[in-house]
């Protein structure tokens, strides 16, 4: 892999704490990809044109990051056929459910796939596990990074803070 496959859009820069979980995992996974910040509403002609061109730049799937209204996703999968995956910020009052409500309820025909509040690590693994459809090396990573998920959890098992443990014949 050369140039990016993956577009990051933050709503704006105070989304960058987000922003930097789906780099961190991507960086971590091997994917290439590149960052912005783009706004539905105070650059709403900059996320459209961002969107209209990712495919031609040879972008693969746009993740976009944002709190409040969230519309930023929606505006982006408006404008492209490519995957947009949406991550909702827990910013303003509500915490995050009004961002997360926007983006799980778009109209017909116009999907994002949605991750949980702030979960900017779920974003870059399933924008990896659809990238690794036609990459067996990326496919090859996330099963690596499975397993090593797996076997934190077994070790977290041998030590439950002086509790009786259950035994390994147990699994």
């Amino acid at each position: 892999m050369s140039g990016p496959l993956v577009g990051i859009v933050l709503g704006s820069k105070s989304d960058l704490f987000v922003g930097k979980k789906v780099a961190e995992t991507l960086k971590e996974l091997g994917v290439p990809f590149e960052i912005t910040v783009a706004s539905a509403h105070r650059t709403p002609d900059d996320a459209a044109n961002y969107a209209m061109k990712a495919a031609s730049r040879g972008l693969k799937i746009l993740i976009g990051i944002a709190g409040l209204s969230a519309a930023l996703p929606g505006v982006l999968a408006a404008h492209t056929t490519l995957p947009v995956l949406g991550v909702p910020v827990s910013s303003g009052t509500l915490g995050g459910e009004d961002a997360l409500l926007a983006v799980t309820q778009m109209p017909p025909g116009v999907p994002v796939g949605a991750v949980g509040i702030d979960a900017g690590k779920n974003a870059a693994v399933l924008a990896a596990r659809i990238l690794s459809l036609s990459d067996h090396g990326l496919a090859e990573r996330l099963s690596s990074m499975y397993r090593a998920g797996m076997a934190r959890i077994r070790e977290d098992r041998k030590e439950m803070e002086g509790l009786p443990v259950a035994p390994p014949e147990a699994f």
